[in-house]
């Protein structure tokens, strides 16, 4: 019985390092590398990093990698995560041409330091507001969200791989994977009310976003504990530390318990006294949602350090 109940539970690994950030939090791509092959295999138990690639994409999908760049330096997706995963998938057999890093806008990639890139010559990377691209005319809606789609999920992908950055938010409690979609709307202002309760998770169960979200990979090299989304840099910590999951609701359960074990070290109280519980995980577990788990009795993490 108690092998059949771990069968059933969702698989999230934390995977941390002392040496992958340095002074100033610059990032140790070298070391950034080890810990992404290091976390697929643990996760999926393969022997080989790209066989766990495999089990994810093929050679013939062609790969978005959607980033989180809103909130700037400090506060949004590192570009040595995307471009050291992108590495991998190159090893793995995927051709260079057939991966898209994306979102929002060209500025904020811009900022962040992605190399934007239109050609289909080499990694393309580009943002929802290029002039070629826009959103959907359609109108997609489910339960309480309606709005236009950026159509690189729609046309220019096939599959995703999820790179959002953990961090509180004053409004959701925490912004992770499944806010990360937030970045592919049209309107994401109209969907914060009641802590962005039942939005975050109308919006991921489109069959648009849930269908292509393959894998992800979360960002939590620095964790901005409190004060978030922005970059506060006294509650910023530095974690060292990148979370991978295939249930999405299972990762921001644990990306919730993360931002709290870090406020209980440094003195903060919890989401949960401080009135923000991010309600919108509970509620993409639901049966309306059907995007994962959200208990710790249904997930089991797996702590590795390098």
């Amino acid at each position: 019985m108690e092998k059949e109940d771990s069968l059933n539970k969702s698989k999230v690994v934390i995977i941390r390092s002392k040496k992958v950030l340095g002074s100033n939090n610059k990032v140790n791509s070298s070391e950034l590398v080890l810990m992404l092959k290091k976390g697929l295999v643990s996760l999926t138990g393969d022997p080989d990093f790209r066989d766990v690639v495999s089990r994810f994409y093929t050679p013939q999908d062609v790969i978005g990698m959607k980033v989180n760049c809103l909130a700037g330096k400090g506060a949004s997706t590192h570009p040595e995560l995307a471009i050291s995963f992108a590495s991998l998938l190159k090893e793995a057999g995927i051709k260079e041409k057939n991966i898209i890093i994306w979102d929002r806008a060209n500025a904020e990639l811009e900022e962040m330091g992605f190399p934007l890139n239109y050609s289909r010559n080499g990694i393309r990377c580009f943002g929802t507001d290029t002039d070629t691209v826009g959103y959907s005319r359609d109108l997609y809606q489910y339960l309480n969200i309606g709005s236009l789609l950026s159509r690189i999920p729609l046309y220019y992908t096939s599959v995703q791989v999820n790179l959002p950055m953990l961090k509180d938010h004053s409004l959701a409690g925490i912004t992770c994977s499944l806010k990360n979609f937030y970045g592919a709307v049209n309107n994401p202002n109209k969907y914060h009310e009641d802590g962005c309760n039942p939005f975050v998770a109308d919006l991921n169960a489109l069959p648009q976003i849930k269908d292509q979200n393959r894998l992800i990979i979360c960002d939590a090299l620095t964790v901005q504990y409190r004060g978030g989304p922005s970059y506060l840099p006294y509650w910023n910590d530095g974690y060292g530390g990148i979370i991978i999951s295939t249930d999405p609701a299972a990762l921001d359960f644990t990306g919730y318990q993360v931002i709290n074990q870090l406020r209980r070290k440094n003195g903060s109280p919890t989401l949960e006294k401080s009135g923000i519980f991010p309600k919108y995980i509970l509620t993409a577990a639901d049966r309306n949602h059907n995007l994962g788990k959200a208990s710790s009795d249904e997930i089991e993490i797996i702590k590795v350090s390098l």
